[in-house]
């Protein structure tokens, strides 16, 4: 099949299928035209791909677990490799929801000082200087 038909049986986009095979997740033939060319089991690939893509995964990470995939959610086989790949990853989104929870309570404590202040100290705010006022 072409990658539009493979794109239309998965509901991905060509150019994320394009991405996958350039990040050697996913591989296709060319056909005598040049179009590639994608086999049945490509179907399967790409849903393992956006499955594991969905558990925070990157793409590296899903090169190197997609040869223990197995099924359309993939089970993985519990090799030592693989779980230390993961529990790698599992520990850098722990870091990161750390990160974003003292960010959290420290954005609240700012809102709550800036309630507690009152406006009638301050002018009014019309939205004009918002460039400003970081993101």
């Amino acid at each position: 099949m072409r990658i539009g038909e493979l794109g239309r049986r998965t509901g991905v986009h060509t150019h994320q299928l394009r991405y996958y095979e350039a990040q050697g997740l996913l591989e296709a033939d060319r056909g005598s035209n040049g179009y590639r060319e994608y086999d049945e089991s490509a179907v399967l690939r790409v849903r393992q791909i956006r499955h594991l893509l969905g558990a925070g995964l990157s793409s590296e990470d899903i090169a190197y677990l997609l040869p223990c995939a197995v099924g359309e959610v993939p089970e993985l086989a519990g090799c030592p490799e693989l779980l230390a790949a993961m529990r790698s990853r599992m520990g850098r989104i722990e870091d990161q929801m750390e990160r974003l929870a003292r960010s959290r309570e420290a954005l609240a404590g700012y809102i709550d000082a800036a309630e507690r202040t009152g406006a009638e100290n301050y002018p009014p705010f019309d939205g004009s200087d918002r460039e400003s006022v970081p993101a």
